[in-house]
């Protein structure tokens, strides 16, 4: 009876300091996958959930600088381990799904060329993200220099500031090709949108993508946030990552 005492007061004093909304800091391809993990979460937690989408650099020096996130989702394992360094987190970084690089197009760019097709005279403009600040561009560089067409595409490059920006190039045909993240163009907003074929994975490191609970939070915050990091393990979120065309760890 005392353990079942103990054990109410404490459930009651864990849902007195969770918060009731949290804000959420995601890199950029995540955007409709996090959207829908966040509906999920909330149904089942009565947390809201406030999404701030960017890329994983940016996103991590805002953190440095003292933005009021709660918790961390990156496109890489390098920046949350960097602010793990740093002091910045309540978690170790763990890796929550694998991201798969593919080339989109809406202009009839032939892509049945793979990579090469950066290269056609026809193609005029090929959007990439910032590989300084975006794990998806770094590795569609890396990606180009694999088939040795970086040099000969150069010119060509317009450099965006996330995915999400590759994602406007592409779609208001500002460009005829960009390197995009598989789970934008499975999107139900996008999935009709052009054509697109993935990138030989050979070619390019594995996007490996980790998550932290984040310090600038209030107690409350943090304990709110590890509710949302435990819940990423779950059937529910495992399950729309799966059908936005991330691979998960294996132990998933």
């Amino acid at each position: 009876m005392k353990l079942l005492k103990l054990a109410l007061v404490s459930a009651l004093f864990t849902s007195i300091l969770t918060a009731k909304a949290i804000t959420v800091a995601a890199a950029a391809n995540l955007k409709y996958a996090v959207t829908d993990i966040a509906k999920e979460f909330t149904k089942e937690s009565g947390i809201d959930v406030k999404i701030i989408t960017g890329a994983s650099g940016k996103l991590t020096q805002q953190i440095m600088s003292g933005a009021p996130y709660d918790l961390f989702l990156s496109a890489d394992v390098e920046f949350p381990s960097k602010l793990v360094k740093g002091g910045y987190t309540t978690t170790p970084a763990t890796v929550y799904a694998y991201g798969s690089l593919v080339l989109w197009s809406d202009t009839g760019a032939d892509l049945s060329k793979g990579v090469a097709v950066v290269t056609d005279v026809a193609v005029n403009k090929v959007a990439v993200a910032n590989p300084k600040t975006a794990p998806y561009g770094t590795e569609a560089m890396n990606s180009m220099r694999f088939y040795k067409v970086a040099d000969a595409a150069a010119h060509k490059i317009i450099t965006a500031e996330s995915i999400s920006q590759v994602g406007a190039y592409v779609t208001t045909k500002a460009v005829e090709v960009g390197f995009m993240a598989k789970s934008i163009v499975l999107s139900p907003e996008m999935k009709n949108v052009g054509k697109w074929v993935e990138v030989d994975p050979k070619s390019y490191n594995a996007i490996d993508q980790a998550m932290v609970g984040l310090k600038n939070a209030s107690l409350q915050n943090q304990i709110a946030a590890e509710k949302f990091l435990k819940f990423m393990g779950s059937n529910q979120a495992q399950t729309i990552l799966k059908a936005s065309g991330y691979s998960l760890p294996a132990n998933k």
